[in-house]
């Protein structure tokens, strides 16, 4: 079996996150300004989680077009990776809700962690449709200390929240923007 259905489903669940996002965000009862920077930490959360599940989703399509075929550990990899971005509105509200508490902050944190590491998995599971080809591996593998910095810093966002919340605001801001860096080689063709 191809990936387009893996990949037409993924896109299904992606938009449905940013939606959800979306309408999580309360609109103000009055149009003064006041009331408009009053909700500002919650639209900077969106913000923020908007270019995130962009990034993955953007990630995602890169990575699903090298793969081989769709085997078990592809589908449950995706799924498990699915199934970790589908929390990224609930920290999001909470976070933009509560974005000076350490409680708040921490588990969004958390999530992206969770979500980096379930994306290394599907890597790792894509890689191993290009064991034969030394190009496409070197690629994969060169790629996954990306992915591997990326979920350090997020393991450290966690515990670094409740020593200051804008350290973890930094780390959040820093890895999404490390990954519009355009990459040095084109990715290996699905048929390597």
């Amino acid at each position: 079996m191809g990936t387009n259905r893996i990949e037409a489903f993924s896109d299904g669940v992606i938009a449905v996150i940013i939606t959800i996002m979306v309408l999580d965000m309360k609109v103000p009862h009055d149009t003064t300004l006041t009331s408009l920077l009053g909700i500002a930490p919650q639209i900077l959360s969106y913000v923020l989680s908007y270019v995130v599940v962009a990034i993955m989703w953007v990630n995602h399509h890169h990575l699903l077009q090298v793969a081989r075929h769709a085997d078990a550990r592809l589908l449950w990899s995706n799924n498990n990776l699915l199934f970790w971005m589908s929390l990224i509105p609930f920290v999001t509200a909470y976070m933009g809700n509560n974005y000076r508490d350490s409680r708040a902050v921490a588990p969004y944190g958390a999530v992206l962690f969770l979500c980096s590491l379930a994306f290394l998995l599907l890597r790792l599971s894509i890689a191993r449709h290009h064991r034969e080809n030394a190009e496409a591996f070197r690629h994969h593998h060169r790629l996954q200390w990306k992915n591997l910095a990326a979920m350090a810093l997020y393991a450290a966002s966690v515990p670094l929240a409740f020593i200051d919340v804008r350290i973890s605001f930094f780390i959040f801001a820093f890895v999404a923007l490390s990954y519009f860096a355009p990459e040095k080689e084109v990715e290996p063709t699905a048929h390597s």
